[in-house]
């Protein structure tokens, strides 16, 4: 069968240069990469709603994320009637790959464009391959929600800053895969949620929990209700709350006397604002082993929830 295929600009980058210890876990300061994360998070919103509009519902929503692959990330495989399609954000080609089950490829640029443009064009490309869908055309999760199709304000995307962040999540997917695989309980994927921009691995107690009271901006309660339904301690990355990004863990509900657990390493802190303990991605980024650091924070977090909620730990954890 012919494949149709839309070449993308040849102007794509090698992969970043540098040291070994720097490509391993990149330096990710904002202030040199703030709107291509911006413009890349609105992107993935855009993608993600497509995701959501095709897939059908799953516990917490674990039917939206996106997930790693050796160039970026991905939706998965999705239906669209009698095709299957994936979309990805390939990072080294500069692209976004549209892929039908029955061969087709459609290739968009990634490189300076307006999320208006960004979304126009990723609709006219769904049409092509006939995959109708219909998504809420403006962003959640963010205080200011510019509808897609009007929003000339983001526009910045520079390549190396884009590999730079995608490094970020690879290293830390490798953690989190290891922390994951000790429990035995009921846990989700790593996967990225591209609402929150924040990639997240999930244990649960096996409890329900009560209501969550929601709150996040320009997201209906009733999402958060389904998305917090079992009692749970979560943790994770994403690009905010420091100069470099934050790894994070909250349990919810929270716990009494959750904030002052002592926790570690020394690096870490309970914010109040947010709710949650923080690493800052710099101190695992300048530490001797970062590995072992995160896996010491993210151990260390999530006894402080199921010590202090009373879960049954010793038929939840893997034990070698």
């Amino acid at each position: 069968m012919a494949h149709d295929v839309i070449a993308p600009p040849d102007h794509s980058l090698p992969p970043a240069s540098g040291t070994r210890e720097e490509a391993r876990w990149p330096d990710l300061e904002l202030s040199r990469w703030e709107g291509t994360r911006s413009t890349l998070h609105l992107w993935s919103q855009i993608i993600g709603k497509v995701r959501l509009a095709l897939e059908p519902m799953a516990n917490h929503w674990w039917q939206v994320p996106f997930y790693l692959t050796a160039r970026g990330f991905t939706t998965s495989l999705m239906h669209a009637g009698n095709w299957g399609l994936e979309i990805e954000f390939d990072f080294f080609d500069d692209a976004l790959l549209f892929r039908r089950s029955d061969g087709q490829t459609v290739v968009i640029s990634l490189e300076p464009r307006t999320v208006a443009n960004f979304y126009g064009t990723v609709l006219d490309t769904l049409d092509a391959l006939h995959v109708p869908v219909t998504i809420m055309p403006r962003p959640v999760e963010m205080a200011v929600a510019i509808p897609f199709a009007e929003d000339t304000q983001h526009f910045e995307y520079e390549p190396d800053a884009a590999r730079r962040y995608w490094t970020a999540l690879v290293c830390a997917h490798r953690v989190m895969v290891q922390f994951r695989a000790e429990y035995l309980g009921k846990a989700s994927p790593v996967h990225l949620f591209w609402g929150s921009n924040d990639l997240a691995v999930t244990r649960f107690s096996g409890r329900t929990a009560p209501p969550h009271p929601g709150g996040a901006p320009n997201v209906s309660a009733r999402v958060e209700r389904l998305a917090y339904s079992h009692e749970c301690s979560s943790c994770g990355f994403w690009p905010g709350g420091s100069a470099e990004g934050s790894f994070y863990s909250y349990a919810y509900p929270q716990p009494a006397g959750f904030p002052d657990w002592p926790i570690e390493p020394a690096g870490a802190h309970f914010d109040h604002e947010l709710g949650e303990f923080i690493l800052p991605y710099r101190e695992v980024r300048h530490s001797a082993d970062p590995e072992a650091l995160l896996l010491q924070f993210f151990q260390s977090t999530y006894e402080a929830a199921a010590d202090l909620a009373g879960w049954d730990r010793h038929s939840l954890e893997f034990i070698p």
